[in-house]
C-alpha cells in the first residue's frame, strides 16, 4: 500500500482539544483516513473523480467497533457495490495486543488474577465482557495463529536455523507448573529471516527437542547446513540427530558468560579480550593458536574457565568456515534472545497463563507478526556468496578423490 499522510484541519483540531477523550476521537480519526485512503486504492479513484481507471463504485459506510488499549474505537468503513473491500487497517491488526487482553481476560474469568490484573483489563478492553465473549475472541485468534504455525515449509531451503527456548509459568490441573518453550528462527534460500516454529514442552529433553525438529521437518524444513543455539540439555544431541551433517555453532555470547563464571573475579577482564580475540579469527587454526597462547598465559590463574573454552572451543567456531560476512550474525543466538525480551515483556504482564492455549495463543501471536515483518522487510543476507562457497566446498572433495585415483 502508498504511504498515507494523516492530516487535521484547524476545526478538527480545536475539537479535539475540547474533547473528553481526545485521544480516543483522535485515534478514530486517522484510522478513517487510512480506512478512505485504502478504499480509494482499491478501487482506483478518489471520492467523486472521474477515471478510466476506476474498478468499482463505492456503496455508503458500515460501523465497526475495534478494541484497542485506548478502549473501543468505532470506525465508519467504507463499502463498494460488490462487498469486496477488505481493509489491512483489520487484517493486520496487532494479533499479539487481542492475545494480550484475552490472556488476562482467561485470567479474571478463571478466577487466578488479581484485583490489579483485573482492572487493568477493564481499561484495555474499554468495555465489559462475559465467558462467551471471550471464547469468540480466542476461537477467532487461535484459527490464525494455528494456520501460522501449520503452514508449509517445503518452498525454500533454510540454510541457517537458530533455535532457543525459555521457560514460562501456566497454570495446570490446580498448579502452576514450569513450562519450556521451544522456538525455532530460519534463514532461508534468499537471504530472508522467518519465524519457523514454537513448541511447548514440560522440559528441555532431547526428546522434547526431537519432537519439535520431526514437525518442523514434516511441514518441509530441508537444506539446513548449520544450527546456532546455547548447550541447552539434550538439544544438541537432538539437532545432531535430526539434521544429520549440519555444523553446530555454539553461541558465543553464553559460552562467554559461561568460561567467566568458572573464572576468578581478578582475571575476568583481561579474560575477556583473550576470548574475544579468539573469536575475531580469521580461520580456525588462528583460533586454535590463540587459544593456545591464552592457555599459556592463564596457566594456574584460570584452569576451570580454560577447560570450559577448550571443550567448546570447536563448536564455538564453527563458523569460521564459512565467508566472512555471515560468520557476525551466525555467531550467536542474539536475534532469537531480542524476540525473547519482547516474550517476556509481556509474559511480565501475564505472569502465569491460565491454560496452555493461552501461551500459545500470546506467544504464537507475537513470534506470527515478527515473522511477517521481516518477510516484508529487507534481506538479512546476501545469498549469492553462500550459495558459491557452497558449491565450491562440494566440489573439492571430489577434485581431491579424482587425485587420488589418478595417482
Amino acid at each position: 500500500m502508498t504511504p498515507i499522510q494523516i492530516t487535521l484541519d484547524a476545526e478538527s483540531l480545536q475539537a479535539l482539544f475540547s474533547s473528553d477523550d481526545p485521544m480516543r476521537e483522535l485515534l478514530e480519526a486517522a484510522a478513517g483516513q487510512v480506512l478512505e485512503a485504502e478504499m480509494s486504492e482499491h478501487i482506483g479513484a478518489q471520492r467523486y473523480e472521474r477515471t478510466d481507471e476506476r474498478r468499482q463504485y463505492r456503496n455508503g459506510y458500515r460501523l465497526r467497533r475495534l478494541t484497542t488499549r485506548v478502549g473501543p474505537l468505532t470506525l465508519r468503513v467504507p463499502q463498494t457495490r460488490e462487498g469486496s473491500f477488505s481493509s489491512e487497517l483489520f487484517q493486520r491488526y496487532q494479533r499479539s495486543e487481542q492475545a494480550l487482553v484475552l490472556s488476562m481476560m482467561e485470567m479474571v474469568l478463571q478466577g487466578v488474577s488479581t484485583r490489579k490484573v483485573k482492572k487493568i483489563t477493564e481499561e484495555l478492553c474499554g468495555t465489559s465482557f462475559s465467558k462467551s465473549t471471550v471464547s469468540r475472541l480466542c476461537a477467532g485468534l487461535d484459527v490464525r495463529v494455528a494456520a501460522w504455525r501449520e503452514r508449509a515449509l517445503d518452498a525454500v531451503r533454510y540454510p541457517f536455523v537458530i533455535v532457543d527456548a525459555l521457560v514460562i509459568k501456566v497454570r495446570r490441573q490446580e498448579a502452576v507448573r514450569s513450562t519450556s518453550v521451544l522456538m525455532a528462527l530460519g534463514i532461508n534460500e534468499e537471504g530472508h529471516r522467518e519465524v519457523l516454529g514454537l513448541h511447548l514442552g514440560d522440559s528441555e529433553s532431547e526428546a522434547t527437542w526431537s519432537q519439535f525438529f520431526r514437525a518442523l521437518k514434516q511441514r518441509g524444513l530441508s537444506g539446513v547446513d548449520l544450527v546456532v543455539s546455547d548447550d541447552h540439555l539434550g538439544l544438541v544431541k537432538a539437532a545432531q540427530r535430526s539434521f544429520q551433517g549440519a555444523m553446530w555453532q555454539r553461541c558465543q555470547t553464553h559460552l562467554m558468560l559461561g568460561v567467566l563464571a568458572q573464572a576468578p573475579k581478578s582475571v575476568r577482564a583481561e579474560l575477556v579480550e583473550h576470548v574475544r580475540r579468539i573469536f575475531r579469527s580469521e580461520t580456525k587454526q588462528e583460533a586454535r593458536a590463540a587459544f593456545r597462547q591464552m592457555a599459556e598465559h592463564f596457566a594456574g590463574k584460570a584452569e576451570q574457565a580454560l577447560a570450559v573454552l577448550e571443550s567448546a572451543l570447536e563448536s564455538a567456531t564453527a563458523v569460521l568456515v564459512l565467508p566472512a560476512i555471515y560468520r557476525r550474525r551466525l555467531r550467536t543466538t542474539n536475534m532469537q534472545e531480542r524476540l525473547n525480551e519482547e516474550i517476556r515483556r509481556r509474559e511480565r504482564v501475564i505472569r502465569i497463563f491460565p491454560n496452555d492455549a493461552s501461551a500459545v495463543r500470546l506467544i504464537g501471536a507475537l513470534l506470527a507478526e515478527q515473522h511477517e515483518r521481516w518477510l516484508c522487510g529487507r534481506r538479512y543476507f546476501e545469498m549469492e556468496s553462500y550459495w558459491q562457497w557452497k558449491q565450491a566446498s562440494e566440489a573439492l572433495p571430489e577434485a581431491t578423490e579424482i587425485a587420488k585415483t589418478a595417482a
